[in-house]
């Protein structure tokens, strides 16, 4: 399928946004360890990557599990199945059979985990014979996923000795690291940073909470790209965002002020009973040019080099290099699909994005944007038609995967959208 988008004269009004796919898959885990109700959980994603989760952690005795796309959960439930009782079968998609978990299974067999390999060493599928674990102490790169790491310490209270994690080098996305952390603490566990570099949980069993998810920074982004690329009269309200969150991506709030997009926070009580209210205008002032390392943030690249772009503003994005593992090579595919748009990128390292000024002759009148079962492909460039006459996106229900009320939150918004 095609979507054919064409975008309002003027952006007003309340968009909807998803639970925190972040928060919710965390939850989930830490709720099955502490044994509680799925029922204690409120506001959780309808995602697919957390409904995969919820499927997964409610079947008893799984014999095969298949996580499809989901990246997480591969991760998260790895580590979760090689330390409860278990014997299954763990497996994706094709292009999940080709991200790689050897760090991750490698970290859990010196813990005593049994896993195996079922096809290609160093990939899933995975066979785990999962038991009780004694834990003990790892030495890990800190330029890894963060999810191999958010995966090790949620099983950590359970271990036998605990878990101390030393990472070694630069460490990546520490912002999702301690979200896990955050979520640790408010299920009982005792977790923290002993050290600029060293992580340790004690051996201290999971309670049960009645936890309430955030609304998702990550999904809040492309709204601000909205009201950055829209006209001066542009106001977006979004609801169940917290000002202190500890969502990585609400960096996205900060940085967007580069762009002209204001953030208000209301102070309300009625709207901070929702989460917390916020309010998104255009300030007028934007930077020359952007710099920026999304070592901590890459979830926001592609967003931020759409609207740099369309704003006419050169940029030098670093710290990418988990984006060549991500459910595309994401580098390759923001080169690819900008210069459908008319704009020449270019790459540095592996890890490096970056834009001066050249264009190039635009086709996308003609060659829709290809999402490479990517959702965030989607929902990046979607935006893009504040900017020009209109835009076709190709398998637009890629966006399930973490916002699936997308296309109807644009329609809300006076989108038209087309499909064919």
């Amino acid at each position: 399928m095609i979507y054919t988008i064409f975008a309002p004269e003027k952006l007003v009004g309340q968009a909807m946004l998803p639970a925190s796919k972040s928060i919710s898959n965390r939850a989930l885990v830490l709720h099955a360890l502490a044994g509680g109700q799925m029922n204690d959980i409120h506001n959780l994603s309808d995602c697919d990557d957390t409904k995969v989760m919820i499927r997964a952690l409610s079947e008893k005795n799984p014999e095969t599990v298949d996580i499809l796309a989901a990246g997480t959960a591969m991760r998260f439930l790895t580590a979760y199945f090689a330390a409860t009782p278990s014997n299954c079968i763990i497996t994706g998609t094709e292009r999940m059979l080709q991200r790689p978990i050897k760090v991750l299974v490698e970290a859990l067999r010196s813990l005593g985990a049994d896993i195996e390999y079922t096809e290609k060493e160093g990939f899933p599928p995975l066979h785990i014979r999962g038991k009780a674990l004694r834990g003990g102490s790892l030495l890990l790169p800190g330029n890894v996923s963060s999810q191999y790491i958010s995966a090790l310490l949620m099983i950590a209270p359970t271990l036998k000795e605990g878990l101390k994690i030393t990472l070694t080098g630069k460490i990546i996305s520490r912002p999702y690291l301690n979200l896990t952390l955050q979520l640790m603490h408010e299920f009982g566990a005792e977790a923290e940073w002993t050290g600029e570099a060293e992580l340790t949980v004690k051996p201290k069993p999971y309670q049960t909470v009645s936890y309430f998810v955030e609304n998702d920074w990550s999904a809040a982004s492309y709204w601000y790209q909205m009201v950055a690329l829209s006209g001066s009269a542009s106001a977006i309200t979004l609801q169940g965002l917290q000002a202190k969150s500890f969502q990585g991506d609400s960096k996205v709030a900060e940085l967007f002020e580069q762009l002209g997009v204001k953030t208000t926070f209301s102070k309300k009580s009625e709207d901070l009973l929702h989460g917390g209210t916020v309010l998104l205008t255009q300030t007028g002032e934007v930077c020359s040019r952007m710099e920026y390392d999304f070592i901590n943030q890459p979830d926001l690249a592609q967003t931020f080099v759409v609207t740099c772009a369309l704003l006419n503003i050169p940029f030098h994005f670093t710290g990418l290099q988990s984006l060549k593992i991500k459910e595309t090579d994401r580098i390759a595919a923001l080169i690819a699909e900008m210069k459908k748009l008319g704009y020449s990128l270019s790459e540095a390292n592996d890890s490096e994005l970056f834009w001066n000024g050249e264009r190039c002759e635009a086709s996308f009148a003609n060659d829709a944007i290809a999402t490479y079962e990517d959702h965030r492909m989607a929902m990046a460039f979607a935006p893009a038609t504040l900017r020009i006459p209109y835009l076709q996106i190709s398998d637009p229900g890629v966006v399930t995967k973490s916002y699936p009320t997308y296309w109807d939150a644009l329609r809300n918004l006076g989108f038209r959208i087309e499909a064919k």
